[in-house]
């Protein structure tokens, strides 16, 4: 039967090599020789790395389709080169029954462009008052074992005890937004010299820092698996670091824009830097970036979180929190970790792939790139460079904090369970992407 062949990738062991895609699986690393039929992809100069996998992503459908759909946000996840994205679930209604969980999930099979695995809500409408439906939403076709109210904090300490100990059972996950809310009231950007400055009230480092303390804890007491989202202060690195010494189930996550930006970016008040976390001290992006690469920070997960324009055009105090992040993080991992030399591309696919699908109880990713493996691969051109604009993204929403900066890599093509996604660092026409997967 007829595959694809990457030709003359440079592979993660650093050895240029070959790579035959046939029926969706790998079939064939190293030096391979074309079948008859056999479609060739030109990879000289790119690397190779295993299909990327978002552990937070907002498609906000059902219900919010005016900033994204499922269709959008995974052919933006695509254009990125991510073949796999996890759901968050303030959706509305809400992600906290088996049918909207179900929904969402059904919606990325028949697009086709990536892989989506819904998260579950904690609680019931994200109120924090009452446990969701966890077992029937672990139960159902979606097989949802990520867990969060994320957008909110499970302030609440006995319900994330009950939490923490339901989902031991079923081999789930907790992804807690961490925000003490008594803490936070009205808070626009981050506490310090400069928030007192710009007349906008604080987002203090300990409302975080205290939250993660308090559920490493719990995590510890129940035996239950703690995974805590978009990590933005040293304080709570150290927290964190602590907390895997002493041997409790926790992991973290950190964003790209928190590895780059800094809370300087709120002089102008312009919206599209306003996001929750806010951005940080700069000493707090180098301890960010410092955790990453000693594995304290196990991922980086884009927290892509899209917004029509109206939401971020306007007054600081009246916008909403959030930035779109799916198609630029790939380049902001290029430039902080992999061009300072604190990652090579191995760890790339650790942080950005082999990791998160592990937390996530993804499949086929434990091996990647391996024959007989699932054919999830991104091949990224790490000479390129490119101008940042919203030319650049392939979603519904344009809130990007990066145009004007120039930005390394460019993702040459995406293939999704042997299907490419993206060829020529362009995406492939919806119809052939969603007729071709549905053959798979």
């Amino acid at each position: 039967m007829s595959g694809l062949i990457v030709r003359g990738a440079r592979l993660l062991g650093g050895e240029t090599g070959d790579i035959r895609i046939v029926d969706g699986r790998i079939d064939a690393v190293g030096s391979v020789d074309p079948a008859a039929g056999d479609h060739m992809i030109d990879a000289d100069g790119l690397v190779a790395l295993p299909g990327l996998v978002d552990l937070h992503t907002h498609l906000r459908e059902p219900g919010g389709e005016a900033s994204e759909t499922v269709l959008t946000g995974t052919r933006a996840a695509a254009a990125g080169g991510f073949t796999a994205v996890f759901a968050m679930a303030n959706t509305s209604p809400v992600a906290d029954t088996a049918g909207v969980v179900e929904q969402v999930e059904a919606l990325g099979r028949q697009h086709g462009y990536a892989t989506v695995r819904p998260i579950g809500a904690v609680t019931v409408g994200l109120e924090g008052r009452q446990l969701a439906e966890l077992g029937a939403m672990a139960a159902s076709r979606a097989q949802v074992r990520v867990f969060s109210d994320d957008g909110h904090c499970v302030a609440d300490p006995l319900i994330m005890r009950r939490a923490l100990e339901y989902v031991a059972t079923i081999g789930g996950v907790i992804a807690q937004h961490a925000q003490e809310p008594r803490l936070t009231e009205g808070a626009q950007m981050n506490e310090g010299p400069l928030s007192g400055e710009l007349g906008l009230a604080g987002w203090p480092a300990v409302a975080e820092e205290s939250i993660i303390a308090r559920d490493v804890l719990l995590a510890e007491h129940t035996r239950s698996r703690l995974h805590v989202c978009h990590v933005s202060t040293a304080g709570s690195v150290d927290v964190v670091r602590w907390a895997k010494k002493r041997g409790i189930a926790v992991t973290a996550e950190v964003t790209p824009h928190h590895l780059l930006l800094t809370d300087e970016t709120a002089r102008d008040y312009d919206a599209r830097f306003k996001v929750n976390p806010p951005l940080r001290r700069a000493e707090d992006v180098e301890a960010l970036r410092a955790a990453v690469a000693d594995g304290t920070i196990d991922i980086v997960a884009t927290d892509h979180a899209p917004h029509p324009d109206e939401r971020k055009e306007c007054a600081w105090a009246e916008a909403a929190f959030g930035m779109v992040g799916l198609e630029s993080a790939l380049s902001i991992v290029q430039h902080t970790l992999v061009d300072t030399g604190m990652l090579d591309w191995a760890g790339v696919a650790r942080v950005l792939s082999t990791t998160p699908a592990a937390i996530g109880g993804l499949a086929g990713y434990d091996a990647p790139l391996a024959v007989g493996a699932p054919a999830h691969l991104t091949l990224v051109d790490p000479e390129a460079s490119r101008r940042w604009s919203t030319d650049e993204l392939r979603g519904r929403s344009r809130n990007t904090p990066y145009t004007g900066i120039t930005l390394p890599g460019r993702v040459i093509a995406t293939v999704h369970g042997g299907v490419p996604t993206v060829l020529d660092g362009a995406l492939v026409d919806a119809d052939t992407v969603a007729t071709t997967a549905g053959g798979r």
